[in-house]
């Protein structure tokens, strides 16, 4: 294939280049902590968004008219189109990719065709990927687009539709096995309510925590050694979905038995949308040991929907790299960036220049990260901050040795709590703008 003719590979330049086609901060064999930023970054491009969007929205019909594609849902088509996709990571220099099965292969007349249709697909990803080794981060099913699933895939009042669900999500699994994924998600799309009088909220969630329990013996019949991951959304397109948000899915999944086999898949934009920072729900789920990966955009806080737009905003980027640092690290996860251009970029060309400034972004974010961490001042005044729980009584409160009658005790002693110390929230921010 050659879809980009006149797109050669991008390369690091630095930040003096005034080319648009080149890295200025991304060197992905740079050192930064002990380890190369494409071993911290782990970018990912995603099939749906890349491969798929077609520009459409719910006022307007597709912009996006791709010269690869020849019009059609055919098998050889989506054959075309996986080549294209490759052309276009391997010019990117992306390591990995993601995808949904239906972004891959087109939905065929029956569940048994739709199968075949996948394989045949899936052997031609397979090809690319020895051929360029590009490698799978995770993959999924889309248990949320076809009607059948109006009603939730999981949680659907339909019996047969969770069948269908539980075989799709089979054969979607044996395919991300077989590519070597290093992870598979679950997105619950339609997993929730639009509406209390109809739901059953605890036989939907009860039938949920079956439906991960049997994933979780499949992947031991076939072998499957890859993390699994749940992505918080709390709504859109429900009202309400069950995956709201870190704290909710980490809840569900201690309800349920499921904490030693899933984490979060953690996406800037549903944390906006459930109310939080993106800061907050990676640093929740990393304190509670269920950071996987996480999805790399950004909404506009001007909207209330999910906009799916590529990160620019280097705050944000290094807040992200600052906890992911905090933790150790993303992988088997990776920065996966479930972003789209928007529908008036037309030009095959705005995705490289879409990607390329989401990869510097997260570079640029790596390099403050680390500078901030290099410095020490974060962490000094967060020890002084919580030092009183260091020794003497706090410390004796950690280890256990106390209750509601002894400190009581103390405290009738004592008479009142010693005065507390500034929290100085705008002498942090001044010291954090010292590094941009």
């Amino acid at each position: 294939m050659n879809a980009f003719p006149e797109i050669t590979k991008i390369e690091y330049e630095g930040p003096e280049t005034d080319n648009p086609l080149a890295f200025r901060w991304y060197n992905p064999h740079e050192m930064i902590e002990g380890k190369s930023m494409q071993d911290h970054l782990r970018f990912s491009v995603v099939y749906w968004h890349t491969f798929r969007a077609n520009g459409s929205d719910p006022f307007g019909m597709p912009t996006l008219h791709r010269p690869w594609d020849d019009g059609t849902d055919s098998v050889e088509n989506a054959k075309n189109r996986a080549r294209v996709a490759f052309e276009f990571m391997e010019k990117l220099g992306a390591p990995y990719y993601a995808f949904h099965d239906r972004d891959v292969a087109p939905e065929g007349g029956s569940f048994s065709e739709t199968n075949r249709n996948l394989d045949a697909v899936v052997d031609v990803l397979a090809e690319e990927q020895a051929r360029t080794g590009i490698k799978l981060l995770w993959g999924t099913a889309n248990l949320f687009s076809h009607p059948r699933f109006m009603h939730g895939a999981a949680t659907s009042p339909n019996a047969e539709v969770f069948a269908y669900a539980a075989g799709q999500v089979k054969k979607a699994m044996e395919v991300t096995n077989r590519l070597g994924g290093e992870n598979y998600v679950f997105w619950g799309g339609r997993e929730g309510y639009m509406n209390l009088f109809n739901t059953d909220i605890k036989r939907e969630l009860d039938h949920l925590g079956q439906f991960m329990n049997m994933a979780v013996d499949f992947a031991k019949q076939i072998g499957f050694e890859g993390t699994f991951l749940i992505e918080p959304k709390p709504k859109e397109p429900t009202k309400h979905q069950y995956d709201s948000d870190a704290a909710a899915c980490i809840n569900f999944l201690r309800a349920y038995g499921l904490m030693d086999h899933f984490k979060l898949n953690i996406e800037t934009n549903h944390a906006t949308l459930a109310g939080h920072t993106m800061m907050h729900e990676l640093d929740y789920a990393g304190a509670q040991g269920c950071l996987g990966s996480i999805d790399a955009n950004r909404g506009d806080l001007l909207l209330g929907w999910d906009t799916d737009q590529f990160p620019t905003n280097i705050y944000l980027t290094t807040e992200v790299m600052l906890t992911l640092l905090k933790y150790g690290g993303i992988a088997p996860g990776g920065v996966n960036f479930d972003a789209k251009v928007r529908r008036e970029s037309i030009d095959p060309v705005d995705l490289f220049h879409a990607h390329i400034g989401g990869m510097d972004a997260f570079a640029r974010g790596l390099r403050m990260a680390a500078a901030i961490r290099a410095d020490g001042g974060l962490d000094e005044f967060l020890g002084q901050r919580y030092s009183n729980w260091d020794s003497g009584l706090g410390a004796e409160i950690e280890s256990g040795k106390h209750t509601y009658e002894t400190l009581f005790e103390v405290m009738s002693q004592q008479g009142d709590a010693t005065a507390n110390a500034s929290g100085r929230q705008e002498f942090l921010e001044n010291y954090i703008n010292r590094f941009f």
